[in-house]
């Protein structure tokens, strides 16, 4: 039978694994949601940024 201590260093041991794991999977999941912003909200702004010149560019090209 195992005395209380060494009960209280295998949790603690558990404890410190289950928390390394924790924080591996919070940085996944960030980098993961970074990742997604970056390629939904980019295209976004770089074409609101770049359409009105280049409408104006093929308006001129056609005389429009």
């Amino acid at each position: 039978m195992e005395t209380p201590e060494q009960q209280l260093a295998r949790l603690e041991e558990k404890i410190d694994a289950v928390y390394a794991s924790v924080e591996k999977s919070r940085k996944y999941i960030l980098t993961m949601v970074v990742i997604t912003v970056a390629t939904i909200l980019l295209p976004i702004l770089l074409g609101a940024l770049i359409l009105p010149s280049a409408l104006e560019s093929v308006g001129n090209m056609y005389g429009i």
